[in-house]
Order: C-alpha cells, then sequence, then structure tokens
C-alpha cells in the first residue's frame, strides 16, 4: 500500500492466489471489465472518493490476466480517481495493444485530450448512477460529454439499479449511441427471474439494440454464495442467450467495495460456462463480443 493514502478500515484486498480455472477460454478471450487503483504514490486517488481502496497495478492485473488466460483487457475507470484518468491511460501505454479503455470524463475535457485518449485505446465513457459511490450529476451533463465523444465512435457504459433505470429510462432511451450495461444493472436476484423488475430490464435490450449487457460480477450480486452462484445463474443466462450479440463478461477485479469476501477470480472464470453454455457462446461472449466492440 503507498504511503501517501491509508485505505479504509475494513476494505478487503482482491485475491492473493487465486485458484487455477477448470474452463478454459477460447483463444483471444477478453476480461472486458477490471480495474487498476493507483498506486496511490503514483496515480493519487481523487479528493471527493467515497473510498479509498488497497494499491492494485497494471504489473498485477496482467499477471491475473496471463494466470486466468486470457489475451486482454478492457480496464473501466475506477471511481476512486475520479475524472484523473491517469492510472488507466497508464495501463493502455504498456499493454502492447493488449488493452482497452473506458474513461471518466467531465464536459470541460477538451478535444486534444479525448483524441489523446483514443489513441491509447480509449473507446467509451462511464457514467455511474449508484448513489452509495458517486452523486449523479444532471442529464444536460452528461448529454455535453456524449456530443463530444461521438464523433470518436465511443460508447457509454451505464452502471444504475434496478429502481435507477425506471428513474431513467426516457434519458437513456434518447442517447442514440451504444451503451453497455455494467452487471446486468444488478437485479435483485431473490426475485424471480420472470418477474417484472428484471422483465424491465429485458424490455430496454429488447427495445434498445444499441444496448449490450456485461453478465459480470455474480459475486457481487448473489445471495447464495461462491462457487456456483446458482441464484444468478438464470439471470446471466437469459441475458446470453437472447442477446449472444450483444453480451460481455469480466472479472471485476480487484473487486471494489466487497464486504464480506473476496471472490477467487478462477473460480468467478468456472462459473462463465454455466450461463454460457455451449462452445458457440463462450467465443461470443469472451472473443467475438469484445473483439468487435474495442478493436474492430
Amino acid at each position: 500500500m503507498s504511503t501517501a493514502f491509508v485505505k479504509d478500515a475494513d476494505w478487503l484486498d482482491w485475491h492473493p492466489n487465486p485458484s487455477t480455472p477448470k474452463f478454459v477460454v477460447p483463444a483471444g478471450s477478453v476480461d472486458a471489465h477490471c480495474h487498476v487503483f493507483g498506486p496511490g504514490d503514483i496515480f493519487p486517488f481523487a479528493p471527493e472518493r467515497k473510498y479509498t481502496p488497497c494499491d492494485a497495478s497494471r504489473e498485477q492485473l496482467f499477471a491475473l490476466r496471463d494466470f486466468l488466460g486470457f489475451e486482454k483487457n478492457v480496464v473501466v475507470q475506477a471511481t476512486c480517481h475520479g475524472s484523473d484518468n491517469s492510472a488507466l491511460l497508464d495501463v493502455l501505454e504498456h499493454s502492447d495493444d493488449r488493452a482497452r479503455g473506458v474513461v471518466t470524463v467531465t464536459p470541460t475535457v477538451t478535444h486534444e485530450e479525448l483524441a489523446r485518449m483514443h489513441e491509447l485505446g480509449v473507446r467509451g465513457v462511464r457514467f455511474n448512477y449508484v448513489k452509495r459511490l458517486v452523486d449523479p450529476k444532471p442529464d444536460d451533463y452528461y448529454r455535453e460529454i456524449i456530443e463530444k465523444i461521438r464523433p470518436l465512435g465511443w460508447h457509454v457504459v451505464l452502471y444504475f439499479e434496478p429502481a435507477d433505470l425506471l428513474e431513467k429510462w426516457d434519458f437513456f432511451t434518447s442517447l442514440n449511441i451504444p451503451i453497455v450495461i455494467d452487471h446486468m444493472g444488478r437485479p435483485d436476484v431473490t426475485k424471480d427471474v420472470n418477474g417484472p423488475e428484471f422483465d424491465t430490464f429485458l424490455r430496454f435490450m429488447r427495445e434498445n439494440t444499441n444496448v449490450w449487457s456485461k453478465v459480470s460480477c455474480p459475486d457481487r450480486i448473489t445471495v447464495s454464495g461462491a462457487p456456483l452462484y446458482a441464484d444468478v445463474v438464470p439471470f446471466a443466462k437469459t441475458i446470453v442467450e437472447e442477446f449472444s450479440d450483444r453480451v460481455l463478461w469480466g472479472t471485476d477485479w480487484p473487486h471494489p467495495n466487497m464486504k464480506k469476501e473476496m471472490p477467487d477470480d478462477g473460480i468467478l472464470v468456472d462459473y462463465v460456462p454455466s450461463i454460457a453454455t455451449t462452445p458457440s457462446l463462450q467465443v461470443k461472449l469472451l472473443v467475438s463480443n469484445p473483439n468487435t466492440l474495442y478493436w474492430s
């Protein structure tokens, strides 16, 4: 841990010794949702952050990538860094074109700054609506950013929970830009997979063909727990099978803000065949879809 920052007292560090996955991911697989934290003495955490994590460096991210059998990463800006994307851009600079990025920016970002990010491998911006992590901004704030990134062909990553989707439905459906949803919109897996709440999310994807979903983070959504995450499987499997060309998967390493236990990344990889049950679906989820969205 850096000397400049002291991690939160209840912070859980990422798993130091994950198991070797039994599931061998297809060649060319992409971990399409992960983060880096600092190191804080090199890339300081944001003053407005709502948590202070442990360090999780690009070297450690690349080591996990290789250990799990992935070829590439998509690194998503962590909220603890605010709109200072320096740590993420450092990952891209040292990735040998094996990483892409999703940044957090403000409306004051310049076209020159965006052009540099694009050259390094940034392909999207993230808007976070989870109020315990950030303070969401007015719609016009986000619209101004969208109009700046639109010429670059980037997409928008949305992180929200079920109530947020209902509240922001009109705004989200008006954006006219590719959208990627983090973690299936965090469904309540204690409710019926055929119930009205999850049906709202499915309707969102059915009616808006520009919307993709990550089927990641069973560890964050589950009640029944590891290693099977059985209560999450029906939700993720439904999305993978109906929207096979618009799904992505990632580890979420180093798993920010986990409060009960830290997931084993090898077990998370072994979860994939339970939601993508055929080789064809696995290739779409892990290879063709993320490469289409981030490298084509």
